[in-house]
């Protein structure tokens, strides 16, 4: 009776610990792709190879990140520190560069930061848009 107490008890705490795979802090290395570019003249969009340039994240459970850009066969690479934030309009990415980087997709670099919408547990959309720059959507890569 002892052994399968203990059994049961295994497998409900290897049960509960498969959850629906969620969003925050304390994620495992997550890759976040760009999928989509948009522009300021309405109804310009472009995918896939037909953009200017390919990006992703890498999110690393200890907090750090690492984005790769490749424009024109260039390789530019930038690290730094993100944070899942919570606003009044939704929940934020936030990146803070460790050094200025000219991939940084912000309004301004001055403080080394980005934040990104999260629109839905899958994708995310840069705020570069809000003052002229492209728009930019991620998915995120299982």
């Amino acid at each position: 009776m002892k052994n399968l107490l203990l059994i049961f008890l295994i497998i409900f705490a290897a049960l509960s610990c498969s959850k629906k795979k969620e969003i925050d802090n304390n994620i495992s290395a997550e890759k976040w792709v760009l999928v989509k570019m948009t522009g300021q003249i309405p109804n310009s969009e472009a995918t896939g190879e037909n953009m200017d340039w390919q990006e992703h994240y890498l999110l690393h459970s200890n907090g750090r990140f690492s984005k790769h850009r490749v424009r024109n066969e260039i390789q530019t690479n930038a690290t730094g520190n993100f944070s899942f934030i919570d606003k009044t309009d939704g929940k934020y990415l936030e990146l803070i560069y460790d050094t200025n980087s000219e991939i940084i997709g912000s309004c301004t670099s001055i403080n080394n930061n980005e934040t990104l919408w999260l629109e839905t547990d899958n994708e995310l959309k840069g705020t570069w848009q809000a003052c002229d720059g492209p728009g930019l959507d991620y998915e995120r890569e299982d």
